[in-house]
């Protein structure tokens, strides 16, 4: 009795259920309907009213054309439209604007407008030369945020409508179970049939959105074959209740959220009722029974191409058109013999094998979309700034934007990813596959010192290895397109081994998750990066994901064997290094910052400077970075990023003044400490009251600078005198200052004693002055018994990746990185190349406290993003966001003084080193060989200038007199999007 019971409540709930999705299907919407309805019903009823039976069964054919074609493939068309009234067609290989003109051609002949289609998944790139590409749907299935998704599709949208293309064949909602699939693979969303639903519903509706209508392919379910549809026919074995089940999921979502079109594969699934042999887009059971009828489908059914070996191999053409027609397709794509095809459909008509209702079926569909994608007050295709609008700097973020989503670490043993601790690494880089990873390896130098890694044998590589902790491997296969191969090579699955098996290594993918099947064993990797694709952007952001730029966020689509099920992806957690992307990403304008392009280049060509590197950092992101003109007006070296100049003054603020904040930060000395208390020397002189504060806001009558090197020099011969100089090193003459250029070891004191004896200015007001950084340069050593190279480098710039930055360049640097300045014909008689420029730090041995260091522009950056930030980078605190602010305070404004404690600040009454558009909460410092380095935390802004404007004479102020640097400060606040 109980069974019973169990039997029938079940039968009931079966019933209830089962009437309740019975009502949904019923309910299913029809997407062809526009709010206008009476007035389109009117357009379709009075156009297929006037049509004869010809150009009614022209309506149902879509042929194909190459924009890239030749004239006989054009004038084909042009017979079709004239002659058989064809009503659309799809455009494949070829350009825009090429594109563009036939549209239009073709719309002028044809009596009612075509519809016009394209296969557009991830854009127009798919089909077009010189058109933009967005990423494969298997890169956009492992991001997580499913808005991104829609705006993927709205973007390519707005490319399709633009060249007047009314419908796009997508989104693919191939559910891609079998890794061997050797036409959908990259093409789909991933494995899960949720996770494939949600994408493919995002994306058509970012599609709705901008008016193109929509089509899910290939029903009913291309995604797990091994075989490919364009060749021969697919047999997929599976019974009705797993099709049922897995590849018709997403049509039913779809379906009720207003798909607009279905294409129909051509398979042979036995499961479905479709006869031997015979292709679905040719059975009635599937396209009429199961998406007509049972999916209560209302929009167009597309056959795919009818070229395509799974359809052509079935029967003659004309046979096989009349076959998908019957079948119940509505639109016969890229039909083999339209003139044939037509002639069957016409006999098969007067014969009574085609209705009168059922031809009106279709045609009147056809009518209504064409009525939809604004048809019935057609425009033709603007030609002009085509290339322009479909290359646009919005797409351009939306790439980096999921690309930076996608990015998926799949395996993260004990934390390897982010890298910290640069001090502690040695990391090596090493390159398989066959496309160029050179962008992924200058990405990952702007975070830390890495070396490109290779060797011809295996044992070499192997040898060459050992010094290194981190062995990071970049797999990078093409990118032209998602059916290229993602394989390893034999050879490259053995090196992948032993280098793991040897060393710590992440192993970053630039290709689809399949190719990480290829290996047998990842055990001894310890960290695996999935970036998807091997374009640019993918590689740079990789990249930023390795050092904590940016977060890992995205989710294997994709079950890679039983060891990454898909929906596999440790997150990980931005540590506040600078990211790199694009300007519109932080509300800047990456047109009106092309600004700075012409303002150095207009610089370099007045001979202001030989060149320069500028960059432009905002909210934690650089925006802008460039290089440009050469290292000298000769174009010897050509600027670039591994560049490193003399930063000059900027000493102060990057090297001395970051160790004396964390003294004062630690107690060690404070702001009322006096110089005689913090050395001896200055006991008992005119110095030892003076205030640490007071000497760094220059406010303590301290001269602005001595000359200590004019004694140096003979009289007599006007060249540096024997009693100081040699030039070879000796026990006396130890410090080199230059090229064969030595000078006295009793040097260093002698400059102290001549800083401890010279006068005051008489009035006590701002005056800028080098020797409190003098001063400070000589306690700061003593406090730790070492120079400050050594201190700057194991205290700040080895933990903060600054590999450019330092002191002594031509110690680490070759020659052809270091950009010389001044030929300096007064002092040291040479061109100064590879030594500091500052005659005092020269004296110093290069190691000035005020002047002295070198470095980049990318390195300089770091420093400054790090005050922005509180004092912490890279997971690493450097100093408390209270002592940079207590450092970053004009205490004597009221009294004309414009400096805080060693930072500049921007001037009260206007003018100074910057524009009056930064706040006042900016600081930083400029350097006399044409330096700046300023920070904005109210707009979050870095802004990094260097040059070489000595070159070859210091005499030259062209740069200054021009406000150079000033004027491309105003062109980045001018390019803030507010």
């Amino acid at each position: 009795m109980r069974i019973n019971a169990r039997v029938t409540l079940f039968f009931l709930s079966f019933c209830f259920f089962n009437s309740i999705l019975k009502a949904q299907l019923i309910n299913t919407p029809d997407p062809l309907i526009t709010k206008d309805s009476l007035a389109q019903e009117k357009w379709v009823d009075s156009i297929y009213s006037n049509y004869s039976l010809e150009q009614k069964l022209g309506q149902l054919f879509m042929v194909d054309i190459f924009s890239s074609g030749s004239e006989r493939d054009f004038e084909r068309v042009r017979s079709l439209i004239r002659e058989q009234q064809i009503g659309g067609v799809i455009f494949s290989k070829g350009g825009p604007v090429r594109e563009a003109k036939l549209t239009n051609e073709f719309q002028k002949l044809s009596k009612t407008p075509l519809l016009v289609g394209m296969d557009a998944e991830w854009g127009l790139a798919m089909r077009l030369d010189s058109t933009f590409a967005l990423p494969w749907n298997m890169t956009l299935g492992a991001i997580q945020n499913n808005k991104l998704i829609e705006e993927a599709g709205a973007a390519i949208s707005r490319h399709t409508k633009r060249l007047g293309i009314h419908i796009n064949f997508a989104p693919v909602v191939d559910i891609n179970t079998n890794p061997q699939n050797p036409i959908i693979g990259n093409r789909s969303f991933g494995e899960n049939k949720f996770n494939v639903t949600q994408k493919a519903l995002a994306f058509m509706h970012g599609m709705h959105k901008e008016g193109i209508l929509s089509s899910a392919k290939h029903f009913p379910g291309h995604g797990d074959t091994d075989q490919d549809s364009h060749k021969t026919l697919p047999s997929i074995s599976f019974p009705k209740e797993r099709i049922e089940g897995v590849e018709l999921y997403p049509y039913r979502s779809l379906i009720k959220d207003s798909l607009s079109s279905v294409m129909v594969a051509h398979l042979d699934v036995p499961a479905l009722g479709t006869q031997e042999g015979r292709p679905t887009s040719l059975s009635k059971k599937v396209v009429t029974e199961m998406l007509r009828e049972n999916l209560q489908f209302k929009g167009l059914i597309f056959t795919d191409a009818l070229n395509m070996r799974g359809a052509s191999n079935y029967d003659e053409p004309g046979e096989i058109d009349l076959a998908a027609f019957r079948a119940g397709n509505d639109i016969l794509l890229i039909s083999e013999d339209v003139p044939k095809s037509v002639e069957k459909l016409k006999s098969a008509y007067f014969s009574g094998l085609i209705t009168e209702d059922r031809l009106a079926h279709s045609v009147k569909k056809i009518l209504k979309a064409k009525y939809k994608a604004g048809l019935n007050d057609y425009k033709p295709v603007e030609e002009a700034f085509l290339y322009e609008e479909l290359n646009g700097v919005r797409d351009q973020v939306l790439y980096e934007n999921l690309m930076e989503n996608a990015m998926t670490l799949i395996r993260n043993n004990k934390g390897m990813v982010p890298i910290k601790n640069l001090d502690e690494q040695k990391i090596a880089y090493v390159e398989l596959g066959d496309d160029d990873g050179t962008v992924f390896l200058q990405q990952l130098k702007k975070y830390a010192k890495v070396d490109h890694i290779s060797a011809e044998k295996l044992p070499q590589l192997l040898d060459k290895l050992k010094d290194y902790n981190y062995v990071i491997i970049g797999f990078h296969k093409s990118n032209d397109n998602p059916w290229k191969s993602y394989s390893f090579s034999n050879q490259e699955l053995v090196w992948l081994h032993e280098i793991a098996r040897e060393n710590n290594t992440l192993l970053t993918v630039f290709a689809s998750p399949y190719s990480i099947l290829d290996i047998k064993s990842t055990t001894n990797i310890q960290s695996i990066l999935e970036a998807y694709q091997n374009s640019e952007i993918a590689q740079k952001k990789a990249a930023q994901v390795i050092f904590g730029a940016i977060e890992a966020k995205g989710k294997l689509p994709v079950s890679i064997g039983i060891e990454f099920p898909e929906g596999t992806g440790y997150d990980t957690k931005s540590i506040n290094r600078l990211s790199y992307g694009s300007p519109e990403s932080v509300g800047m304008n990456s047109f009106k910052l092309k600004k700075i392009d012409s303002i150095v280049n207009y610089s370099i060509a007045q001979k202001m400077t030989p060149g320069a590197q500028v960059l432009v950092a905002r909210k934690g992101k650089v925006i802008y970075s460039k290089n440009f003109g050469f290292h000298q007006y000769e174009h010897i070296n050509p600027v670039t990023d591994t560049s490193v100049y003399d930063l000059a003054s900027l000493t102060k603020i990057l090297s001395t003044l970051p160790l004396v904040m964390k003294q004062v930060e630690d107690g060690i000395i404070s702001f009322d400490t006096k110089l005689g208390e913090m050395m001896p020397v200055f006991q008992g002189t005119n110095k030892e009251n003076i205030r640490l504060q007071d000497m760094l806001m220059h406010y303590a009558k301290l001269k602005a600078w001595i000359p200590f090197y004019v004694p140096t020099i003979d009289a007599v011969t006007k060249h540096p005198s024997t009693l100081y100089y040699n030039e070879a090193p000796n026990e006396r003459f130890n410090t080199k200052v230059a090229n064969d250029m030595y000078i006295r070891k009793d040097m260093q004191d002698t400059i102290i004693d001549i800083i401890a004896k010279s006068g005051l200015n008489r009035k006590k007001e701002y005056k800028y002055s080098d020797l409190p950084f003098y001063i400070l340069k000589y306690y700061l050593e003593g406090f730790y018994g070492s120079n400050l190279n050594s201190i700057t480098q194991n205290k700040l710039y080895k933990t903060l990746g600054a590999n450019y930055t330092g002191y002594l360049p031509i110690t680490r640097f070759p020659l052809d990185e270091i950009v010389p300045t001044e030929n300096d014909k007064l002092w040291r008689g040479q061109l100064v190349h590879g030594y500091v420029h500052d005659q005092g730090a020269a004296m110093q041995g290069g190691i000035g406290g005020h002047a002295g260091l070198f470095s980049n522009a990318n390195d300089v950056a770091k420093i400054m993003q790090t005050y922005m930030q509180g004092g912490s980078y890279g997971d690493q605190t450097y100093l408390k966001s209270k002592t940079i602010d207590k450092f970053n305070t004009c205490y004597y404004c009221n009294k004309n003084v414009r400096r805080g404690v060693g930072f500049d600040k921007p001037q009260i009454s206007g003018g100074g080193p910057v524009c009056s558009c930064v706040s006042r909460s900016s600081f930083g410092h400029s350097g006399f060989t044409g330096t700046l380095a300023w920070a904005d935390p109210e707009e979050e802004i870095v802004y990094i200038f260097l040059s070489n404007r000595v070159y070859p004479d210091s005499t030259n102020r062209k740069l200054i007199r021009e406000n150079i640097r000033t004027k491309i400060q105003e062109v980045i606040y001018d390019a803030i999007d507010y």
